[in-house]
């Protein structure tokens, strides 16, 4: 777990000078744009807000970098299969992205079976909400947002940005956003991965999993290609260009993965896949900001071209 100011602190400061070196050997503006001032010697600045009054959890982080103004926006969503997780599990993105030029955010949400999946995914709708009314003040720009998240938090990711209707009952649009980076998740195609797992159980005469997929997506065919993000995708609706992250040797989330990358390829989207070998579900989320991190490499060439659009 990712901490400003524990004994962690010098590898975090060797992997954020790690960054900027490496964005310059490849050709990355690191200031994202020429109105921005950004201290890249420092270390971002955490406060934590609440975006919503009903729950203690409807609360997030905003990592800023020092002198921070009109900088593009990273809104990150934790994973923990919709039932456990916080905004703390970041590792070292907050800082690895304020040496890009970035504001990073980091979300709370209501977790099941507190709240059903209906509410869980408003909270995280709310919160974009909330940056995109709020973030200036800390400055962001809330025109050019950046939405990833991990495991449970790549499902919520790649909806928030194929299902328009979440944010814009927020007062936003799918155009705000400039890229999704969803990291090894398993449920784009939710029907998909029901049948996948209900069917490797049954082969083997496994007992069914309680709770599994099928039950946690409200135990409805309807509701489950409704939490789909594939069942959202088409042409013409401003979906921002994908960079999908998975673990090479796990098959659901591979599947998956290229599932979602076909389906946004098929509607004209700009869409990528890349599957992380010698890492685990947890290592490939946790290592992102390391300089010899494959999957870093792919993430810093995608966060380039999505500075270099208007």
């Amino acid at each position: 777990m990712f901490c400003l100011c524990c004994s962690l602190a010098l590898p975090c400061l060797k992997a954020q000078g790690n960054a900027v070196a490496q964005a310059r050997a490849q050709g990355v503006e690191v200031r994202a744009q020429a109105s921005a001032t950004v201290n890249l010697a420092a270390s971002a600045a955490k406060v934590t807000l609440p975006y919503g009054k009903a729950h203690e959890r409807q609360v997030l982080d905003i990592y800023a970098p020092p002198g921070a103004r009109d900088l593009p926006v990273v809104f990150w969503i934790h994973g923990g299969g919709w039932q456990v997780g916080d905004k703390s599990d970041v590792a070292l993105k907050p800082q690895w992205f304020a040496q890009l030029g970035f504001v990073f955010v980091a979300p709370n949400y209501r977790l099941l079976p507190q709240v059903d999946m209906q509410g869980l995914t408003e909270d995280v709708a709310a919160a974009l909400g909330w940056v995109n009314a709020n973030i200036a003040r800390h400055g962001g720009n809330p025109k050019r947002i950046l939405v990833g998240g991990h495991s449970a938090g790549a499902q919520l990711a790649a909806l928030m940005c194929c299902d328009g209707s979440w944010v814009g009952r927020h007062g936003m649009s799918l155009s705000q956003f400039i890229g999704c980076v969803p990291v090894d998740g398993d449920t784009y195609d939710i029907p998909a991965i029901i049948e996948v797992a209900e069917t490797r159980r049954r082969l083997h005469h496994q007992q069914p999993v309680k709770n599994g997929h099928r039950e946690k997506f409200m135990n409805s065919a309807e509701k489950h290609r409704f939490f789909s993000a594939v069942s959202h995708i088409g042409k013409g609706l401003n979906i921002p260009p994908f960079l999908v992250l998975h673990v090479a040797a796990h098959p659901d989330t591979s599947a998956q993965a290229y599932r979602l990358v076909s389906a946004l390829r098929e509607s004209g989207v700009e869409a990528q896949a890349f599957g992380a070998r010698n890492t685990d579900h947890s290592l490939l989320n946790n290592r992102l900001g390391l300089a010899d991190d494959a999957a870093t490499a792919q993430l810093l060439a995608f966060v380039q071209r999505a500075l270099k659009r208007p």
